[in-house]
């Protein structure tokens, strides 16, 4: 077992889980796969602006794959078994659609704007990319950790991998990757520095980070000695 590390220092992005979850939905659900499935449709839910999420999205989610595959090798069929599940409990809603791709499965959160959503795609009043913004098929994989190091940096060691599988699940996929492009903007392929710049992001902000190198376009991102020593050695 890997054991966490803890929360970093700073600013971190929390996710609205609603009290009616843990008081009337927790209590029943005796299934690790869907209490896995359930709560990372509410993360995704939560993060992004659609209501209508599909079954194939899900299949790309590398998070919620790794944590399946701990369940069952087959991560297909545990996904289809949690959300199942998720949906028999009245969590979420679901409904088929196809197109020329063939049939798609698309699952809402049981809330007012859910059913609402379901709705209108069920009595044909919008298109399914009408549901806010809704596409069908898998959205472009995004480089996970591992390869943005070895297509930026080099090999990786297996003391090194862990450190990388630790940052991946505490820092946010768009701050792994700003960290990358400032690392090689700045020619310090090494990942000392990248995590240095992922710390500092999470104590004043990755805002702050970006408005510093845009202030000094032809000053090095860092400004303490921390850094400068980092690219010395």
């Amino acid at each position: 077992m890997d054991k966490f590390k803890g929360f970093p220092a700073g600013e971190l992005r929390f996710t609205s889980v609603p009290d009616l979850f843990f008081a009337r939905l927790l209590p029943q659900i005796d299934s690790l796969v869907e209490l896995k499935v359930t709560l990372h449709f509410l993360w995704v839910h939560y993060r992004q602006t659609k209501q209508a999420i599909s079954k194939n999205e899900l299949l790309t989610d590398e998070t919620l794959v790794q944590s399946l595959a701990l369940i069952d090798e087959d991560v297909e069929h545990a996904l289809a078994q949690g959300l199942n599940r998720a949906v028999e409990r009245g969590v979420l809603l679901s409904v088929q659609v196809e197109n020329e791709d063939g049939l798609h499965d698309l699952y809402f959160l049981n809330s007012e704007r859910g059913r609402q959503a379901q709705a209108k795609i069920e009595e044909g009043e919008v298109g399914v990319v009408a549901v806010s913004g809704l596409e069908i098929a898998p959205p472009a994989k995004r480089p996970n950790i591992f390869e943005l190091y070895e297509d930026n940096i080099g090999l990786i060691s297996p003391i090194l991998a862990d450190e990388l599988k630790d940052a991946e699940v505490t820092y946010p996929q768009e701050w792994i990757e700003d960290a990358f492009k400032i690392a090689v903007e700045n020619n310090v392929r090494k990942w000392s520095y990248i995590r240095a710049v992922l710390d500092r992001m999470a104590t004043v902000g990755r805002d702050d980070t970006g408005d510093k190198k845009q202030e000094s376009p032809g000053k090095a991102w860092y400004t303490d000695e921390e850094f400068k020593e980092l690219i010395q050695h």
